[in-house]
This record gives structure tokens, C-alpha cells and sequence, in this order.
């Protein structure tokens, strides 16, 4: 059996549309049990009639609550630029020196000794410079 070119055509087409009815159903499913607001009752209700009814129910939803999905999502991801940008500046550990100023204060509470505080300090400076720094040589 071979297939014509315009049967290739439909084939793509109604791929691309299945594809985008299963990514806006996924999407009300998440928005779903993101909203907060929305009481459980009224979450197994909209489940339902996705279930039922889902080309017009999924037209409804996105049209009376659309807006308020947009807002989730925006959220969300503002949560979690701001949660990776806190990670990162926690991880990057500041400035030179910020660095240089904790280990002067470790070594004045004499919690490092004098030999230590020159490490992290060329630690530091070498980090900041570019080069690798004897920590990363060892």
C-alpha cells in the first residue's frame, strides 16, 4: 500500500492538531491543581467534564479562566527565576571582597589561622582574576 503525497499532508496536519488538543488539555490539568482558589469540588468538576465532554469543556475553561491561567504561569515562573538567581548569588559567594573581608573576620575571631586566610585569600583574588588558583590545582 503506498500513500499519496496528500495523504502525507493530512497525516502531518492531524498529528500537529493532536498535538496541540493534548498540550492545552495537560495545560488546564496543571492550571487546575495550581489554582489555590479553586476548591477541590469544583476541580473534580472541571476533571469530569474533561473527561466527558472535552473539546467544549476545554474551550470554556480556556475562555473563563484563561486569563487567570496566564497569571499562574507568570507566577510560577517569577518563583522560580527568583528561587534560581537566590541559589546562585548563595552559591557564588560574592565578591572578592566580600570573601576576603568574611576570612579577615574567621581570622580575627581565630577561627583560621594566618596560613588559611592567605589561602582563601589568593582563593579569591584567583577566582576573580580568571585563573585557576591553587584550589583548583589541588
Amino acid at each position: 500500500m503506498t500513500t499519496t503525497f496528500w495523504e502525507f499532508m493530512w497525516l502531518i496536519l492531524l498529528s500537529f492538531f493532536l498535538l496541540a488538543y493534548l498540550t492545552v488539555m495537560f495545560r488546564i490539568v496543571v492550571d487546575l491543581f495550581r489554582d489555590e482558589q479553586l476548591n477541590g469540588v469544583a476541580k473534580a468538576l472541571w476533571l469530569i467534564f474533561l473527561f466527558v465532554l472535552p473539546m467544549l469543556t476545554a474551550l470554556i475553561y480556556v475562555i473563563a479562566r484563561g486569563r487567570g491561567m496566564a497569571e499562574r504561569q507568570h507566577a510560577e515562573e517569577r518563583e522560580q527565576v527568583q528561587a534560581q538567581e537566590a541559589y546562585i548569588r548563595r552559591v557564588a559567594g560574592g565578591s572578592p571582597t566580600d570573601q576576603i573581608a568574611r576570612a579577615k573576620q574567621l581570622l580575627a575571631d581565630g577561627a583560621i589561622t594566618e596560613r588559611e586566610f592567605a589561602e582563601l585569600k589568593e582563593q579569591a583574588l584567583g577566582h576573580f582574576s580568571g585563573s585557576p588558583g591553587r584550589a583548583a590545582a589541588a
